[in-house]
């Protein structure tokens, strides 16, 4: 057969994701922080979009009121004020005023920056371990060489206060002797919280108990010689090897147990990073009341002056670029404005559907998935999923992500489902009420939630066991 080519017409019909589909999809699924930075972007890049301070324009607004009104008073009435200096009567800020004198003058300082943080907020940093160490190094009086080295060990300290890297690859990284950096990591190992600079959890808890004056005691044989054992609780096996009693070796685990296995946990990385919930869910006489958070948001709007411009008679190239920044801010503006709304009608949505979880807390929390909330306000599940993700909600209970609120659903015994969170809170209780000397395994657990009226299987048990991080029975076990 011959090979022919031909031309034929096709008509067919596809979704093509236009750009503006493609940022408002982009700005759905974003967390609160990274639309604040792009909002700040686009400010930068966009010379038609400005900041609109509402406040502002309703404080002028008052201001002129009030100024039109006093000026049918003052003709016809003067009064006198008496014992305000002129300097202070010139103030008109006050908050400014004062946030300046704290800074140590006794006025508004020059180019005083309004992103400033409050003088409340740099009264103090948090310190952390290194900080902490080194303040104990420059105390003591050790040699140059000795000092420098002990800063390198400080500078390779993970969060829980181990040395993270072998001394032989410090001693090629730093030319440095071995016996430099083994006098070093001693200074270090004697500093406080005591077993800081250990590299593992066996020299770590030797560490704390040479500064307990229990150096070479039962403790610290067992957690020289006898971790594993230990760790699995075998105290017979420990006691055999030792030959000593079960009582002698319940009493080194008392002592080994009040040891802390993460010295410098107790010291902070950094700031705290807090969380700003997206919408706020506030219990009313009449009912609850879904409210967006608008806080830190900057108020966007068009630029006058620009769209002005754009009208006067300009060259094509600069029209163009003018009209493209205008459709740009436009769409940015009514993307934002539809991100907001669906957050509100899907917050609306769930409160609606988790009534009981509202009025009598997480045992009333129901099954619920993306579908429920898609029908009800008449979205793609798709929508529902980029709305919830990284979106957090304020109500009496507590700070919440969205997403916690679907849940798949157990049976019951009357027929009805109960949500999965509900079940892990349930389970959660349970260990908290258990005997440590006699915790419950999970077949147990699972016939008191049957008691419930909760049917659930085991291995699921044992699922959300773990997902809680709560350990096995062996593991919970205390036996003094």
């Amino acid at each position: 057969m011959a090979l022919q080519l031909r031309q034929q017409l096709k008509l067919s019909q596809q979704l093509v994701m236009t750009p503006q589909l493609q940022q408002a999809i982009k700005l759905l699924q974003l967390s609160r922080v990274e639309l604040e930075e792009v909002v700040e972007q686009e400010l930068e890049e966009n010379p038609l979009l400005e900041k609109v301070d509402a406040q502002e324009i309703e404080a002028e607004s008052q201001v002129l009121s009030k100024d039109e009104a006093s000026k049918e008073t003052t003709d016809a009435e003067t009064t006198t004020e008496v014992g305000e200096p002129e300097e202070l009567a010139s103030i008109e800020d006050w908050q400014t005023y004062l946030q300046g004198y704290s800074q140590g003058g006794g006025s508004i300082a020059e180019g005083f920056d309004d992103d400033q943080p409050a003088y409340d907020n740099t009264l103090s940093e948090t310190k952390t371990l290194y900080d902490h160490l080194l303040w104990q190094l420059q105390l003591g009086r050790y040699p140059d060489e000795e000092l420098e080295a002990a800063k390198i060990i400080l500078g390779n300290l993970d969060e829980a206060g181990y040395l993270s890297f072998p001394l032989e690859e410090l001693q090629h990284q730093f030319s440095l002797s071995a016996e430099l950096l083994k006098r070093a990591l001693k200074i270090v190992q004697h500093l406080d919280p005591s077993g800081v600079g250990a590299r593992d959890l066996s020299e770590c808890l030797h560490l704390q108990l040479r500064a307990l004056d229990l150096e070479g005691s039962l403790a610290d044989i067992i957690v020289t010689r006898y971790r594993e054992e230990l760790e699995a609780r075998r105290y017979s096996v420990i006691a055999r090897q030792c030959r000593v009693t079960e009582e002698e070796i319940y009493a080194a685990a008392r002592v080994l147990s009040k040891l802390d296995p993460y010295p410098g946990s107790v010291f902070g990385g950094g700031d705290v990073q807090y969380i700003t919930p997206d919408v706020f869910v506030r219990k009313t006489v009449d009912g609850y009341v879904v409210s967006l958070n608008d806080d830190g948001l900057a108020n966007l709007g068009i630029s006058s002056y620009y769209a002005n411009i754009s009208k006067q008679g300009l060259d094509q190239k600069t029209n163009e670029y003018l009209q493209e920044k205008l459709r740009g801010a436009q769409w940015l503006l009514k993307s934002i404005y539809q991100r907001q709304r669906t957050i509100y009608r899907v917050t609306e949505s769930i409160v609606k559907f988790q009534r009981d979880f509202f009025d009598k807390g997480i045992n009333y929390l129901k099954p619920l998935v993306l579908r429920d909330v898609a029908e009800d306000i008449g979205m793609h599940e798709s929508t529902i999923s980029r709305v919830t993700t990284n979106k957090y909600l304020q109500a009496p209970q507590g700070l919440f992500e969205l997403k916690y609120f679907f849940n798949s659903g157990i049976g019951t015994s009357t027929g009805n489902e109960v949500a999965a969170e509900s079940v892990k809170s349930r389970i959660r209780d349970i260990v908290a009420e258990e005997n440590p000397q006699k915790p419950y395994s999970d077949q147990k657990i699972v016939e008191i939630l049957a008691e419930d009226g909760i049917k659930i299987a085991r291995r699921t048990v044992t699922k959300y066991r773990e997902m809680l991080g709560i350990g096995s029975s062996t593991a919970r076990k205390r036996l003094f």
